[in-house]
């Protein structure tokens, strides 16, 4: 996981704002546009409003995205807002919503520190959790669902990109590859 500075209340923040990419595979936009009732922290639950397509969605979010943003808006957020209070979750450091690519800019950001050199900052937390959930297990529909996928086709990349994983299942478990003469005793 990426690890944010957490001295001070921008730490906390940023961490609060990857913890919800990673755990929701939410855009960018999405987490720009996420205003404080649209979350049900005790719940575990968000709701998309307007995502691609102008559909809403439910999804689920995870215990540790929830306790980061949790503390971020009882500890940090009155801190950072300036008035008018649009009721935006995350609030730039100039006290105003997020916008044009100041998300990316700062998830960028930790991603350099972390040593990862690709691009499409934000996104990379949409990949990596519906690839990781894939490998572990999911079924492809829910995770076209989190995603808010309109066609399934949209989803069924990460299909390919866990192949790896199902190729390495296979080498460990595909009995041919368990002993020499399992091949042999098959054909025979």
């Amino acid at each position: 996981m990426i690890q944010t500075s957490l001295n001070g209340e921008i730490g906390v923040r940023d961490r609060a704002i990857i913890e919800t990419f990673y755990s929701t595979g939410m855009r960018r936009m999405e987490c720009q546009n996420l205003a404080l009732y649209d979350l049900d922290l005790a719940q575990g639950t968000v709701l998309i409003r307007e995502g691609k397509g102008k559909k809403d969605r439910y999804i689920p979010i995870g215990e540790p995205a929830c306790a980061w943003i949790h503390k971020y808006l009882e500890d940090v957020r009155a801190a950072l807002i300036m008035e008018p209070d649009d009721g935006y979750v995350f609030i730039s450091d100039l006290g105003a919503p997020f916008r044009n690519n100041q998300l990316s800019d700062l998830v960028k950001k930790y991603l350099e520190r972390a040593g990862i050199d690709k691009p499409g900052a934000c996104h990379l937390f949409r990949h990596a959790m519906a690839t990781q959930m894939l490998e572990n297990g999911a079924d492809i529909r829910f995770i076209q669902a989190m995603l808010g996928h309109a066609d399934l086709s949209s989803t069924q990349v990460y299909t390919q990109v866990s192949i790896k994983k199902l190729k390495a299942v296979h080498r460990l478990t595909h009995p041919a590859n368990r002993s020499n003469t399992a091949a042999s005793d098959a054909l025979k």
